[in-house]
């Protein structure tokens, strides 16, 4: 079912008569498929980390909606090291027609090498776009999630709790001769009642446009969730294809 929808995917993608590079008049929606990964395999060890995300965004001139989904998957000898799974949705209110704006943020996540459970994260605050150009845009966000989880915690075992967080936010997206495309986030999450708990995250991609709606991807994940003790950095390397229609 997964590789029949990516069939589906590609072959909209592909069959479209023209792309756009960015959001216009004529212009309001936006996918991209990116799939990276690694895989190594030698005489002693075989080992694969598969990661794939998927991005649907509506754009209109004062409201935006941003939802994605990721899935990363991995083993090592035939041992479960990835499986996690996140689904995320975000609007933005008068960022097109204004330097600060208001946003709102809703996220699921498991995820087996953080030792997440579930986690469950809600919430709002404001943002302050610093750059933006046809090719640059660089975004801070500032704002206070609820936050409720069942996580597996290193020093008590499973752990359900609630609470709620400070976010701060840094998104970029840069663009090269329209041939070298950078885009990432990295944020900040720590409890306003506990700073030693703390979420960090940062993605940053470089992809290098064959044409305008396909492109060869690196990507690096980090993710550190200091509840759990846990922490991981993947480095994967693969395609993107997105469109503007």
């Amino acid at each position: 079912m997964i590789m029949k929808n990516i069939v589906l995917l590609i072959a909209f993608i592909m069959g479209s008569g023209c792309c756009f590079g960015q959001f216009n008049d004529s212009t309001f929606y936006y996918i991209r498929y990116a799939s990276t990964g690694v895989i190594n395999k030698t005489n002693d060890a075989n080992s694969y980390v598969l990661n794939n995300a998927l991005n649907f965004n509506v754009h209109r001139k004062t409201l935006s909606v941003n939802t994605s989904s990721t899935w990363i998957y991995g083993q090592q000898n035939k041992n479960l090291t990835n499986n996690d799974f996140g689904v995320y949705a975000d609007l933005d209110l008068f960022k097109d027609t204004k330097r600060f704006y208001y946003w709102g943020l809703l996220t699921y996540e498991t995820s087996y090498s953080l030792k997440i459970n579930r986690r469950l994260q809600a919430g709002g605050g404001i943002g302050y776009t610093a750059v933006k150009s046809n090719t640059a845009n660089l975004v801070f966000s500032d704002g206070f999630l609820y936050e409720t989880g069942d996580l597996i915690n290193a020093r008590i075992g499973p752990d359900l709790y609630q609470t709620v967080r400070n976010s701060f936010r840094t998104k970029f997206r840069w663009e090269i001769y329209e041939k070298v495309l950078m885009d990432g986030s990295f944020f900040y999450q720590p409890s306003i009642t506990d700073i030693s708990d703390y979420n960090f995250k940062s993605v940053t991609n470089i992809t290098l446009k064959l044409k305008k709606w396909l492109g060869i991807t690196a990507s690096g994940t980090y993710n550190q969730i200091n509840r759990t003790k846990r922490e991981n950095l993947l480095i994967t390397f693969g395609i993107t294809m997105e469109k503007y229609f």
